[in-house]
């Protein structure tokens, strides 16, 4: 099999340096984008390339903007002609609690477009690629239930930019299906803090009564979720939004912790 390149954005850190770890392993090409932790980039790409002698770089980009995502991929492809999986792992994020109407104009915009918008962005440049060699892998990352279309509380930008990515993984995994590319999300649990780039070994070692599974979930776990849909032998899988949660019912809990406050 000729060796495959993936871009992983905000791969740096987190789930996301978990997952390109795991394709370091599997000696993939890889393409690190970042949008600020420059240092903390270049040198997990130097330990990549030391510990599994694979070709590794880093792009630097915030894909919530079209143009940095145009330069994103054309770095990309002058180091490695062509892109074959996409992992659209980056997404902001804002922790602080604020119902739907505290969110300023700019906000929302960054959300969304950071979320949702950059998925389009991406993928509609990466696409040529994939389709010239009759295969390819998209991944994008959603959360629990939001194949439901669930409210969240307090995140409202971010779940109504999620669940608009669900609908469009679904309708490209239909759209590509005849090209050889398949299109999945998968949907963390409650990973959080240090266990994003833990191994499952670890965790093991720690309970987790809230977890049906009894133990935290870790980076690790969603890692080999995202490597065997982006195998050979996961080409029948496409348009699915698969939960790694361990069981855990995350909004649930959310809804419970108001409840009790």
């Amino acid at each position: 099999m000729p060796s495959r390149t993936v871009l992983i954005t905000g791969g740096a850190k987190g789930i996301g340096k978990k997952t390109a770890e795991m394709f370091a392993r599997k000696g993939f090409n890889l393409v690190i984008n970042y949008r600020n932790s420059q240092k903390e980039a270049e040198k997990f790409v130097k330990s990549l390339h030391s510990l599994y002698k694979i070709e590794c770089v880093t792009v630097q980009g915030d894909i919530s903007s079209p143009e940095d995502c145009e330069n994103i991929v054309k770095e990309s492809v002058k180091s490695f002609q062509s892109i074959d999986i996409l992992i659209h792992n980056a997404g902001p994020y804002v922790k602080e609690r604020k119902s739907f109407d505290q969110y300023s104009l700019e906000e929302w915009q960054y959300m969304v477009n950071g979320n949702l918008n950059s998925v389009f962005y991406l993928t509609k440049l990466i696409i040529p690629y994939m389709r010239s060699k009759k295969w390819g892998r998209i991944i994008t990352v959603g959360y629990d239930r939001v194949d439901q279309a669930p409210g969240w509380v307090y995140r409202s930008a971010f779940a109504a930019a999620k669940t608009g990515v669900a609908s469009l993984t679904r309708t490209i995994s239909i759209e590509e299906a005849k090209n050889g590319i398949t299109a999945n999300m998968v949907c963390p649990g409650d990973i959080v803090g240090e266990w994003k780039e833990e191994t499952i070994e670890k965790a093991h070692n720690h309970q987790d009564e809230q977890t049906p599974i009894g133990r935290p979930g870790t980076g690790e776990d969603v890692a080999r979720t995202i490597g065997f849909l982006c195998s050979e032998d996961s080409d029948f899988i496409t348009g699915s939004i698969i939960p790694v949660t361990g069981g855990k019912d995350v909004l649930g809990k959310v809804f419970h912790h108001m409840d009790e406050g």
